[in-house]
Parts: C-alpha cells; sequence; structure tokens
C-alpha cells in the first residue's frame, strides 16, 4: 500500500492533501484495482454519537495521520442489526454492543476491517481534530 506509506509521510503530497482537508469534509481519490481512499477531517465524537458498521464490498485500510481516536472492533457475529444493508453505501449499521476490543489510533498507526469486523470510531476523551484517509479495498 504505497498511499497509505505516503499519506503517513509528512512531507509527501498526499500527506499534504490531506492535511488540507477542511474540517467535517472528506474527498475521494481514486487508486489502482477498484480501491479508493477517503479523506477525512473531523472533531472525534462521543461513543453516543457514533455506531457499529460493517461493509461487504470493501475491506477498510484505516490510516490517522494527525489527532487521536478510539477504534472498536467485533465480530459481526455478536452483532444485532439496527439498518439492513444498503449497497449503494456498502453499510450495515447495528444496534450498540460495549463486549468489544478497543484500539489506540493516534498518528502514524494503521487499522484493518475485514466484512466480518464490526467496528466504531470514536473520541478517547475530549473532542481532538483526526485527520485520516479510509483506503477502501475491494474483497476478492
Amino acid at each position: 500500500m504505497e498511499y497509505i506509506a505516503e499519506a503517513l509521510q509528512a512531507d509527501s503530497v498526499v500527506r499534504r492533501r490531506i492535511d488540507t482537508v477542511a474540517v467535517g469534509a472528506t474527498e475521494r481519490h481514486e487508486l489502482v484495482g477498484g480501491a479508493f481512499a477517503l479523506e477525512q477531517t473531523y472533531l472525534s465524537k462521543p461513543r453516543a454519537e457514533a455506531f457499529l458498521e460493517s461493509h461487504l464490498k470493501f475491506i477498510d485500510v484505516q490510516a490517522v495521520v494527525a489527532g487521536e481516536e478510539i477504534q472498536e472492533v467485533v465480530d459481526i457475529g455478536r452483532l444485532a442489526v439496527e439498518v439492513p444493508y444498503n449497497p449503494e453505501r456498502d453499510l450495515i449499521k447495528y444496534h450498540d454492543y460495549r463486549d468489544t476490543s478497543l484500539l489506540s489510533a493516534r498518528e502514524g498507526l494503521v487499522a484493518v476491517f475485514f466484512p466480518v469486523d464490526g467496528h466504531i470510531s470514536r473520541a478517547a476523551g475530549p473532542a481532538v481534530l483526526v485527520r485520516k484517509t479510509v483506503v477502501k479495498v475491494p474483497v476478492g
């Protein structure tokens, strides 16, 4: 994933581009092989405002380039669907579930979420500015 390496390199073109994404915005950039990147900047939100989700068509490769958040992950076999699969958004939304594994996602760290991984991103404490890219890699 050359793109991820570039996103994590402070002086790269990709990183400089991510650093200019406006707060609350997401910019899509096409990659090779049907993959694409969603470059995002936002204020981390409390868990009560976030939700567990999974995807069928894409694997998420999430790289935080600035800021910090908690990412939670759990096998979707343990979850109850709240909103059925939306093929346009490649999204399944789940009811809240608290018995998850926690990942500290901070600058320079990468997490990979497969279709069997329900995941949620939330604030580690008070809201902070998060800049990250989510590479959507087609399954199969």
